[in-house]
């Protein structure tokens, strides 16, 4: 068995990790940690285990959790998250973080865009991102792997591949994401509130949401072509899940209809996601409740125009914010870094 360390044990993401390994055949949960539950059963914090994980919360002691772990989930926020992770490795554990301290590939973009300074700065760029539908190989080899963020994967799966054939233009793409609340963590704040968001959507940190930036630096170090990404997140009344609906302008070719140019990119699409099981190019307009409690994704894509005159690309893609966009991956992550088939648990 894979034995499992959570880090940071009272959010969102902590409680799917620990919800997904109750039924995980090769891995289970052997040590959780919290700064401030010490020696609370984690079913206390999140009722819905109880009776089915009643592990009693730690410290944080590397050297204690090498002793009982072999890889280490991460649920820290960014900076607080990067010092444990540089330990836990430092201390011969593998880990997965699921912060941002480690998914970009500079530390001048990562300290202008998070507004600290980086506490183990030699490894930034150093880290594979995890994403194993490019990554697979390194993720396997990994002592760290960055688990990528939520809004993030909804755009980099469809978006890297058409971008890398240059069957859309890179310098024009629109993402326009909807989320639920839980993508905003359980920390109470006046934006989450209930009389806040229920009966409301609301789009917040436009043209400077962390994410934006992500999204960007990914695509091209997956296409190896610069891109620029306008990203706009809204906030929406349910508890999980995201819905991407991405403009941009397709590469025609001479003679190019409508139809063409959309099978043309399900065709890349499928191609490329052929041998990744997660990943499900469909005819359907995707929606969030087709993926909500699975680590899957469902993408696709519309052409405007008519006939032979082809307009905008616009592709639906739909995710689990707290599945595939963070502890689903994380575990599908762990699944390739153990050498076990990928769906293992999930």
């Amino acid at each position: 068995m894979i034995r499992v360390a959570l880090i940071g044990s009272t959010g969102y993401t902590a409680l799917e990790v620990a919800r997904i390994l109750l039924s995980h055949e090769k891995a289970e949960l052997t040590i959780a940690t919290s700064r401030s539950d010490e020696g609370k059963p984690l079913s206390e914090i999140h009722p819905s285990l109880a009776g089915r994980c009643d592990i009693a919360l730690q410290p944080f002691d590397p050297k204690t959790i090498a002793e009982n772990a072999d890889v280490a989930m991460c649920c820290l926020p960014h900076g607080a998250s990067a010092e444990s992770v540089r330990d836990l490795a430092l201390a011969g554990i593998r880990v997965i973080d699921f912060s941002a301290d480690f998914r970009l590939s500079s530390v001048p973009l990562y300290e202008k865009w998070y507004g600290v300074t980086h506490p183990w700065p030699e490894r930034v760029g150093n880290v594979v991102y995890g994403m194993p539908e490019f990554f697979g190989d390194e993720i396997a080899g990994a002592d760290v792997v960055a688990n990528p963020g939520c809004y993030p994967t909804s755009a980099i799966m469809p978006l890297a591949p058409l971008v890398k054939a240059g069957l859309i233009e890179a310098d024009d793409i629109i993402v326009d994401s909807k989320s639920g609340v839980s993508g905003a963590g359980r920390s109470p704040k006046l934006g989450t509130l209930y009389c806040e968001a229920n009966e409301s959507i609301a789009a917040y940190a436009i043209a400077s949401h962390r994410h934006g930036p992500e999204m960007q630096d990914l695509i091209h170090r997956i296409a190896d072509k610069t891109v620029n990404v306008l990203f706009t997140p809204h906030l929406t009344p349910m508890d999980r899940g995201i819905l991407s609906t991405i403009y941009a302008r397709p590469v025609l070719q001479d003679n190019d209809t409508v139809e063409g140019v959309a099978s043309r990119l399900m065709d890349k699409l499928r191609d490329t996601y052929r041998d990744h099981p997660f990943v499900h190019v469909v005819d359907h307009l995707p929606a969030t409740k087709h993926v909500a409690m699975t680590n899957h994704v469902q993408m696709t894509v519309r052409v405007s125009g008519s006939g032979d005159q082809p307009g905008r690309v616009i592709i639906v893609c739909a995710i689990d914010n707290l599945s595939k966009g963070a502890s689903g991956a994380a575990i599908q992550n762990m699944n390739v870094m153990f050498g076990i088939d990928q769906m293992t648990g999930l």
